[in-house]
Protein backbone atom coordinates (compact mmCIF):
# COMPACT_ATOMS: atom_id res chain seq x y z
CA UNK A 1 0.00 0.00 0.00
CA UNK A 2 1.46 3.41 -0.90
CA UNK A 3 2.29 5.77 1.98
CA UNK A 4 -0.33 8.33 2.94
CA UNK A 5 0.97 11.82 3.74
CA UNK A 6 0.66 12.40 7.48
CA UNK A 7 -0.05 8.72 8.10
CA UNK A 8 3.43 7.33 7.96
CA UNK A 9 4.57 3.94 9.05
CA UNK A 10 4.52 4.46 12.84
CA UNK A 11 3.47 1.20 14.49
CA UNK A 12 2.60 -0.29 11.10
CA UNK A 13 5.49 -2.14 9.38
CA UNK A 14 5.13 -2.11 5.61
CA UNK A 15 7.56 -4.88 4.65
CA UNK A 16 6.29 -8.25 3.41
CA UNK A 17 6.69 -10.04 6.76
CA UNK A 18 5.01 -7.23 8.68
CA UNK A 19 2.09 -7.24 6.23
CA UNK A 20 1.83 -11.03 6.52
CA UNK A 21 1.56 -10.79 10.31
CA UNK A 22 -0.96 -7.93 10.17
CA UNK A 23 -3.05 -9.82 7.60
CA UNK A 24 -3.16 -12.75 10.01
CA UNK A 25 -4.01 -10.45 12.94
CA UNK A 26 -6.86 -8.89 10.98
CA UNK A 27 -8.36 -12.28 10.16
CA UNK A 28 -7.88 -13.51 13.73
CA UNK A 29 -9.51 -10.46 15.30
CA UNK A 30 -12.39 -10.46 12.81
CA UNK A 31 -13.07 -14.15 13.43
CA UNK A 32 -12.58 -14.42 17.18
CA UNK A 33 -12.52 -10.86 18.50
CA UNK A 34 -9.84 -9.31 20.68
CA UNK A 35 -10.62 -10.98 23.98
CA UNK A 36 -10.32 -14.50 22.60
CA UNK A 37 -7.21 -13.86 20.52
CA UNK A 38 -3.57 -14.19 21.58
CA UNK A 39 -0.20 -13.49 20.01
CA UNK A 40 0.19 -17.26 19.64
CA UNK A 41 -3.03 -17.40 17.61
CA UNK A 42 -1.80 -14.68 15.26
CA UNK A 43 1.63 -16.30 14.92
CA UNK A 44 0.07 -19.64 14.04
CA UNK A 45 -2.25 -18.06 11.47
CA UNK A 46 0.69 -16.14 9.95
CA UNK A 47 2.88 -19.22 9.82
CA UNK A 48 5.63 -17.65 11.93
CA UNK A 49 6.91 -18.08 15.47
CA UNK A 50 5.61 -16.18 18.47
CA UNK A 51 9.08 -14.66 18.88
CA UNK A 52 8.92 -13.32 15.31
CA UNK A 53 5.66 -11.52 16.05
CA UNK A 54 7.15 -9.98 19.19
CA UNK A 55 10.30 -8.90 17.36
CA UNK A 56 8.51 -7.46 14.33
CA UNK A 57 5.54 -5.80 16.05
CA UNK A 58 5.42 -6.38 19.80
CA UNK A 59 2.91 -7.65 22.34
CA UNK A 60 -0.82 -8.06 21.80
CA UNK A 61 -1.62 -4.39 22.42
CA UNK A 62 1.04 -3.34 19.91
CA UNK A 63 -0.35 -5.85 17.44
CA UNK A 64 -3.89 -4.48 17.79
CA UNK A 65 -2.66 -0.89 17.48
CA UNK A 66 -0.63 -1.66 14.36
CA UNK A 67 -3.52 -3.56 12.80
CA UNK A 68 -5.97 -0.71 13.47
CA UNK A 69 -3.53 1.93 12.19
CA UNK A 70 -3.16 0.03 8.94
CA UNK A 71 -6.95 -0.06 8.55
CA UNK A 72 -7.13 3.68 9.23
CA UNK A 73 -4.50 4.29 6.56
CA UNK A 74 -6.51 2.25 4.08
CA UNK A 75 -9.79 4.04 4.58
CA UNK A 76 -8.08 7.44 4.52
CA UNK A 77 -7.11 6.62 0.94
CA UNK A 78 -10.76 5.81 0.18
CA UNK A 79 -11.96 9.04 1.81
CA UNK A 80 -9.39 11.03 -0.19
CA UNK A 81 -10.72 9.50 -3.38
CA UNK A 82 -14.33 10.20 -2.37
CA UNK A 83 -13.76 13.93 -1.77
CA UNK A 84 -11.04 14.76 -4.30
CA UNK A 85 -13.38 16.10 -6.97
CA UNK A 86 -15.43 18.34 -4.65
CA UNK A 87 -14.90 22.06 -5.27
CA UNK A 88 -14.44 23.56 -1.77
CA UNK A 89 -12.82 22.73 1.54
CA UNK A 90 -16.23 22.90 3.18
CA UNK A 91 -17.69 20.35 0.76
CA UNK A 92 -14.72 18.03 1.24
CA UNK A 93 -15.00 18.29 5.02
CA UNK A 94 -18.72 17.49 5.00
CA UNK A 95 -18.41 14.54 2.64
CA UNK A 96 -15.24 13.32 4.35
CA UNK A 97 -16.89 13.29 7.78
CA UNK A 98 -19.85 11.35 6.39
CA UNK A 99 -17.54 8.89 4.64
CA UNK A 100 -15.45 8.31 7.79
CA UNK A 101 -18.44 7.59 10.01
CA UNK A 102 -20.04 5.34 7.40
CA UNK A 103 -16.82 3.48 6.68
CA UNK A 104 -15.96 2.81 10.32
CA UNK A 105 -19.49 1.76 11.22
CA UNK A 106 -19.57 -0.68 8.30
CA UNK A 107 -15.95 -1.82 8.63
CA UNK A 108 -15.82 -5.59 9.29
CA UNK A 109 -13.00 -5.23 11.82
CA UNK A 110 -13.32 -1.81 13.48
CA UNK A 111 -17.10 -1.48 13.26
CA UNK A 112 -17.59 -5.11 14.22
CA UNK A 113 -15.40 -4.80 17.31
CA UNK A 114 -17.08 -1.53 18.32
CA UNK A 115 -20.44 -3.31 18.25
CA UNK A 116 -19.38 -6.59 19.85
CA UNK A 117 -16.54 -5.59 22.19
CA UNK A 118 -16.84 -1.85 22.85
CA UNK A 119 -15.17 -2.16 26.25
CA UNK A 120 -12.21 -3.97 24.66
CA UNK A 121 -11.89 -1.43 21.86
CA UNK A 122 -12.15 1.58 24.18
CA UNK A 123 -8.43 1.72 25.14
CA UNK A 124 -7.40 1.51 21.48
CA UNK A 125 -9.49 4.58 20.67
CA UNK A 126 -8.46 6.49 23.81
CA UNK A 127 -5.47 5.83 26.10
CA UNK A 128 -3.71 3.44 23.69
CA UNK A 129 -4.51 5.42 20.57
CA UNK A 130 -1.48 7.73 20.63
CA UNK A 131 0.25 6.79 17.35
CA UNK A 132 -3.02 6.53 15.39
CA UNK A 133 -4.43 9.73 16.90
CA UNK A 134 -1.31 11.72 16.08
CA UNK A 135 -1.11 10.23 12.61
CA UNK A 136 -4.72 10.99 11.71
CA UNK A 137 -4.52 14.46 13.23
CA UNK A 138 -1.38 15.12 11.21
CA UNK A 139 -3.00 13.82 8.04
CA UNK A 140 -6.08 16.04 8.47
CA UNK A 141 -3.99 19.07 9.40
CA UNK A 142 -1.96 18.56 6.23
CA UNK A 143 -5.09 18.43 4.11
CA UNK A 144 -6.47 21.59 5.74
CA UNK A 145 -3.15 23.40 5.29
CA UNK A 146 -3.01 22.47 1.62
CA UNK A 147 -6.62 23.55 1.09
CA UNK A 148 -5.95 26.95 2.64
CA UNK A 149 -2.93 27.40 0.41
CA UNK A 150 -4.82 26.48 -2.76
CA UNK A 151 -7.72 28.76 -1.88
CA UNK A 152 -5.42 31.68 -1.07
CA UNK A 153 -6.40 31.87 2.58
CA UNK A 154 -4.06 33.33 5.22
CA UNK A 155 -1.60 30.79 6.56
CA UNK A 156 -2.24 29.50 10.09
CA UNK A 157 -1.69 26.29 12.02
CA UNK A 158 -4.68 23.98 11.38
CA UNK A 159 -3.59 21.41 13.99
CA UNK A 160 -6.05 22.54 16.73
CA UNK A 161 -8.96 22.38 14.28
CA UNK A 162 -7.83 18.97 13.05
CA UNK A 163 -7.59 17.70 16.62
CA UNK A 164 -11.10 18.90 17.47
CA UNK A 165 -12.49 17.16 14.40
CA UNK A 166 -10.75 13.88 15.24
CA UNK A 167 -11.92 14.02 18.86
CA UNK A 168 -15.51 14.74 17.82
CA UNK A 169 -15.48 11.83 15.39
CA UNK A 170 -14.07 9.41 17.98
CA UNK A 171 -16.64 10.50 20.57
CA UNK A 172 -19.54 9.70 18.22
CA UNK A 173 -18.03 6.31 17.44
CA UNK A 174 -17.55 5.43 21.10
CA UNK A 175 -20.93 6.69 22.27
CA UNK A 176 -23.52 7.00 19.49
CA UNK A 177 -26.28 7.98 21.96
CA UNK A 178 -26.76 11.67 21.24
CA UNK A 179 -29.24 14.48 20.75
CA UNK A 180 -27.81 14.79 17.24
CA UNK A 181 -29.50 12.63 14.62
CA UNK A 182 -26.70 10.83 12.76
CA UNK A 183 -28.49 7.75 11.49
CA UNK A 184 -27.89 8.30 7.78
CA UNK A 185 -25.58 10.23 5.48
CA UNK A 186 -28.01 13.12 5.03
CA UNK A 187 -28.18 13.73 8.78
CA UNK A 188 -24.42 13.35 9.15
CA UNK A 189 -23.78 15.86 6.36
CA UNK A 190 -26.22 18.32 7.92
CA UNK A 191 -24.44 18.00 11.28
CA UNK A 192 -21.03 18.48 9.65
CA UNK A 193 -22.16 21.58 7.79
CA UNK A 194 -23.73 23.14 10.88
CA UNK A 195 -21.19 22.15 13.52
CA UNK A 196 -17.87 21.28 11.87
CA UNK A 197 -17.59 23.69 8.94
CA UNK A 198 -17.61 26.73 11.31
CA UNK A 199 -14.43 25.33 12.89
CA UNK A 200 -12.59 26.09 9.65
CA UNK A 201 -12.78 29.78 10.54
CA UNK A 202 -11.15 29.19 13.94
Amino acid sequence: MPPVPGLGGAAAPSDALGEQILDAAREQFMTFGLRRSTVDDVAKRAGVSRVTVYRRIGNKDSLVSACLLREYRRFVVEVDEAVAALPTTEDRLVEGFAAVLRHIREHPLIGGLLRLEPETMLPFLTVESGPAFLAIRGYLAGRLREARRLEGRPESDPTPVAELMVRITVSFLLNPVSCFELDDDTEVRDFARRCLVPLLAA
